[in-house]
């Protein structure tokens, strides 16, 4: 699997690292991905997600058949 949030559809971007003597050098920031199972309660199954530190945060504030439901509306996520 890709370093993408499933449910936010965050991936890696590009930046710079820059020395003290300020050259710069091509580097990537990743997001902060967790490897996660949720109970779904609809189906009566697990299901395990690979999900960024504020995509847990929003499955908490707006309940996990709803953020999916999104997900899938936006292509972040195909099955699961």
């Amino acid at each position: 699997m890709a370093k993408v949030c499933q449910v936010t559809g965050k991936k890696a971007v590009v930046g710079n690292n820059v020395s003290h003597s300020k050259r710069r050098t091509k580097r990537k920031f990743y997001p902060n991905l967790f490897v996660k199972k949720y109970y779904l309660p609809e189906e009566e199954r697990w299901i395990t997600l690979k999900v960024s530190a504020s995509g847990i945060r929003t499955i908490n504030k707006k309940g996990l058949s709803a953020v999916l439901k999104e997900a899938k509306e936006k292509g972040h996520i195909v099955n699961y």
